[in-house]
């Protein structure tokens, strides 16, 4: 039976995550038991005080068990945190050295959501894949250049160490670590007695692209406010660098460092952000669309699209556009 240690830091945490996963792994246990088998989960709330307030004093958890009193665990899961990760770090930090700890004894170690912050933190992220929520990619990526930050995926899997993308995303991770150590048949229990969709692994059809300004390169910026106002025509990177008076070489180099894409994927987000915003609202068919955003090959637009979303302009308008999608 696996030892699952459920964090309860201190500060603005997620509830959710932590009823939820305390919830369904116990349930795991149930249906287990159901089918003549051993629990699978031994589930602990693991805090560094007795009572610990969440939630800007909404809620407080009573963790069973303190840190100092856990000597051995198998799994150690960390909430989202939603202070700064400033903050949320120095209120929380008597964790760190006790999960680097468990984890050289062998623990897996999971971050849902911002939690990754806080695991990024503990260095334990470092050169591996580690996913967040997407809102925070550019505010991660920034201060974590040695973390492969693959914010288009719902979860990361690598050396025992697990990240799951925004918010309710925690479910499907879950349901992944259910059925590496329950098997796929309670995986599919748990995800029918919860109705949460099994091996979905892209949080990119959520994805809102407002571009990365948190910068002070104008130049930078006047190239970025250029191609979100002139989203419908073709773009090239050698006229935008004669606009700003700058060379091709330059403005590569300036934006990548700014904006962590280069010139043309800037472009590319752009204009698919356009698309998918009428794809939403509007009525046109998308051929319509497409123009509309400055493409004239339906093929390449819609890998282009397919890429950033993860779904086709017809999958992801009749997804999110009601009426679009019946006619």
């Amino acid at each position: 039976m696996k030892h699952v240690s459920i964090l309860i830091p201190r500060g603005h945490t997620s509830v959710v995550n932590i009823g939820g996963t305390h919830q369904i792994l116990n349930r795991v246990n149930g249906m287990a038991a159901e089918k003549g088998n051993q629990p699978v989960f031994d589930v602990h709330l693991v805090g560094l005080e007795k009572e610990t307030r969440q939630s800007t004093g909404l809620f407080v958890v009573s963790p069973d068990c303190l840190v100092e009193d856990v000597a051995k665990t198998d799994l150690i899961i960390i909430p989202a945190i939603h202070d700064d990760p400033e903050t949320g770090f120095e209120r929380n930090k008597e964790f760190a050295p006790w999960i680097i700890e468990q984890y050289k004894k062998g623990a897996e170690v999971v971050s849902f959501c911002v939690g990754a912050f806080f695991l990024a933190e503990t260095g334990l992220l470092n050169g591996k894949q580690c996913a967040t929520h997407w809102m925070h990619a550019e505010n991660f990526r920034q201060r974590y250049p040695e973390v492969n930050l693959v914010n288009e995926k719902i979860m990361t899997e690598e050396d025992g160490i697990y990240t799951s993308g925004g918010a309710y995303a925690f479910l499907n991770l879950l349901l992944h670590l259910i059925e590496k150590h329950a098997g796929r048949e309670i995986a599919i229990l748990a995800s029918k007695a919860f109705s949460i969709d099994i091996d979905r692994d892209s949080q990119s059809p959520f994805i809102i692209f407002e571009g990365q300004k948190e910068h002070e390169d104008q130049k930078v910026i006047e190239a970025q406010q250029y191609i979100e106002n002139n989203y419908e025509e073709t773009i090239r990177v050698d006229d935008l660098a004669k606009k700003l008076a700058v060379s091709r070489r330059t403005l590569e180099r300036r934006f990548k460092k700014a904006t962590s894409n280069t010139v043309t994927e800037y472009v590319q987000r752009v204009k698919v952000e356009a698309a998918k915003k009428d794809l939403e609202i509007s009525k046109k068919n998308v051929t319509e669309v497409m123009y509309d955003v400055g493409y004239s090959d339906t093929k390449s637009f819609r890998n282009l699209f397919r890429r950033i979303t993860g779904l086709t302009p017809i999958e992801y308008r009749n997804k999110y556009n009601k009426e679009a999608a019946v006619l």
